[in-house]
């Protein structure tokens, strides 16, 4: 059998008919008997209710009141019977699955065929016959029919098809992203390496920035609902574990922020090394003591925003925050396609049906002019500045085709506006379109966060839910830096803050920009460390690499520095880490502590890390369930679903 079938009304057309048979007309027209016969008798029982008030069986009826309709209704069975068994015996003739061959010939033009008619006679039958066209097999012996009824042979089933694998599925989508191939998205991200094993002996200290982002998460979790493995750029661990909520000691009070909470425990993926985990939770401040804020909704409204879940999940997501907003906020939209515009000038919040109808009124279309729609934002910001928040948050897919065409200028001038009080957040729509990388870099800049807002969901968790710590923020350029005591640690390594890592000199210049903390932000950073005597790097053969004596039981010293809004000078928060923060199994650490490190896992493994990636998808799956807790939004067991999508997606290797 060839994958290109013939058409089966062209071979009933061009073979010979069959034979007539006379067992076969005997059982047709016995059937066309008893059908008529049941039809006549079902005609003379009476209609219920009054005849006068039958329906209507047709619109002609003749003088004795006998319908059309109950006429046609014998006769056309009976017709029907003598039409269909020489038809589809042929057509099963035909079309069985036996070797045939055929010729290609063009078809004959279609006779029309009246209803109730007598079926015309094949002519082409006295044609000479062609020895390559396909034949009719043998007809029935008489006793393989039933006396009473017509029984068409059952067409014999084809071979069942060889199921098709993932891999198979992946290799034949264009779309798809695989493990043996990574097919472009049209998604842009920035490229970065991952964290390396450091020697503590050679590279004591570690520092980076803090990041609140949880835009990654959105994307992958977006990417493996509808089948597709995320590619490894756009798998961003901090992100994944950050877009947790976790019960970290609330802070003290606004004037210290934050304060840092510190366990170690086993590493479930490697049996020589411990995970230290640090967590901080933001301070939320009582709804009284929120100072007022001024927003500016920066909105892309070029042709790529013309798809449901971007321009119209904008609007709708928008409409969320305004509920949010206490009457001392101000809203002003500006809006980019083409020419940058103001669709809606300095606003109180507490006239939602202004503010609204603004939003109902904007449509896509155009080319994106996004450094000049920025620069009017900010230029509206700044006119209705206040002793607040002010913040600029761009709404896009992300694509800047005309205006500032150089990122690193778009990013200066970002950063300069950032040194005057006004801040940038970035939300990302859609997909096939998006520009994380610039996103991210514009974000950073801009002293902001950004979030991929992927459904309705995701837009009532970042605009509803944490709508403290996206608008308001309790700290400003936080940084981290670790110390690791060589006595007790041989190797380390930093899970996730690739592209937030700072130099160790910029730690104490106030001067260098990282991240801010928003009002009950919780953050989360993971080392994997390894004590001496269980490292992964072979001695040196030459030259000192001797230990000294640990001078205290400290495993390492944790640094925090950050500044209070509206202040340049940063403070400091010091921290000994100590074998009393540790402990001996995971599920004693408690449920946060295991939770972040199912995430860090399934990230790892998601992005084909070097480390890590031998825990298999079914124990990644067990410690996230074993660590759900209370779970009230239920993101936790979301997360449990995605293990699974990516576990059909990407199966452990055998």
């Amino acid at each position: 059998m060839t994958d290109h079938r013939p058409d089966p009304f062209d071979q009933l057309r061009n073979a010979p008919a069959p034979r007539p048979r006379d067992a076969a007309k005997a059982a047709a027209l016995a059937a066309a008997r008893a059908a008529f016969e049941a039809e006549t008798e079902k005609s003379k029982i009476p209609a219920k209710g009054n005849p006068a008030a039958r329906r209507l069986m047709s619109i002609f009826a003749s003088f004795k009141r006998i319908s059309i309709m109950d006429m046609r209704v014998p006769i056309g069975t009976a017709a029907i019977a003598l039409l269909v068994l020489p038809l589809g015996w042929q057509l099963y003739s035909s079309t069985a699955l036996s070797p045939t061959q055929s010729v290609s010939r063009p078809a004959p033009a279609p006779q029309p065929v009246e209803e109730a008619e007598p079926a015309p006679v094949d002519t082409r039958s006295e044609a000479p016959a062609v020895t390559t066209m396909p034949v009719a097999p043998e007809p029935m012996l008489e006793s393989e029919a039933a006396p009473s009824m017509m029984r068409m042979p059952s067409a014999v089933p084809p071979p069942p098809a060889a199921p098709i694998t993932l891999a198979q599925d992946s290799a034949m989508s264009p779309a798809y992203v695989g493990t043996s191939a990574t097919e472009p998205t049209g998604d842009e991200f920035t490229s970065f390496d991952e964290q390396r094993l450091k020697i503590a002996a050679e590279e004591p200290v570690s520092t980076f920035s803090l990041d609140v982002d949880t835009a990654s998460y959105s994307y992958v979790r977006r990417q493996l609902e509808d089948g597709f493995v995320p590619e490894p750029d756009a798998v961003r661990i901090e992100e994944l574990i950050n877009y947790f909520p976790y019960d970290y000691p609330a802070a003290p009070s606004a004037d210290m922020p934050f304060k840092p909470t510190v366990k170690i425990f086993p590493t479930p993926w490697n049996d020589k090394t411990e995970i230290m985990a640090i967590g901080i939770r933001g301070y939320a401040p009582p709804a009284e003591a929120i100072p007022p804020s001024n927003l500016v909704f920066l909105i892309d409204t070029s042709g790529s925003m013309d798809e449901p879940d971007k321009l119209p999940l904008l609007k709708r997501s928008f409409a969320l925050l305004l509920d949010q907003l206490s009457d001392t906020d101000t809203v002003s939209i500006v809006t980019y396609a083409g020419s940058a515009g103001v669709a809606l000038e300095p606003t109180s919040s507490s006239d939602k049906a202004k503010i609204l109808s603004a939003l109902d009124e904007l449509g896509a279309g155009g080319s994106t002019a996004g450094a000049e729609g920025i620069e009017l934002a900010y230029r509206l910001a700044e006119q209705g500045k206040v002793d607040g928040t002010n913040r600029v948050i761009l709404a896009t897919d992300g694509d800047f085709n005309v205006g500032i065409d150089d990122p690193k200028a778009l990013e200066q001038f970002i950063s300069k506006k950032r040194q005057s009080g006004i801040s940038l957040s970035v939300l990302g729509f859609g997909r096939g379109n998006l520009d994380d990388a610039t996103m991210q870099a514009l974000a950073q800049n801009g002293n902001g966060n950004a979030s991929y807002i992927s459904n309705f969901a995701e837009a009532k968790k970042v605009l509803v839910e944490e709508v403290g710590g996206t608008l308001h923020t309790i700290a400003q350029d936080v940084k981290v830096q670790v110390e690791f005591n060589p006595a007790l640690v041989s190797e380390y390594r930093l899970i996730g803050y690739e592209t937030r890592h700072l130099n160790r000199e910029d730690f104490n210049n106030d001067a260098v920009d990282a991240g801010d903390i928003g009002a009950g932000h919780t953050v989360t950073a993971l080392y994997e460390i390894t004590p001496t005597g269980e490292g992964q790097v072979d001695p040196l053969r030459y030259g000192s690499e001797t230990t000294q004596p640990a001078a205290s039981d400290e495993l390492a010293f944790l640094k925090i520095r950050y500044k209070l809004p509206g202040e340049s000078v940063s403070q400091l928060i010091e921290q000994p880490v100590t074998p009393a923060v540790g402990y001996d199994d995971i599920a004693v650490a408690g449920i946060d502590a295991q939770f972040a490190t199912a995430v860090a896992a399934f990230g790892q493994k998601l992005r084909g890390s070097a480390y890590g990636s031998d825990m298999t998808w079914a124990e990644i799956e067990a410690l996230a369930q074993s660590a759900r807790g209370i779970d009230e939004g239920g993101y936790r067991a979301e997360f449990v679903r995605l293990v699974r999508d990516a576990a059909m997606l990407e199966p452990d290797a055998e």
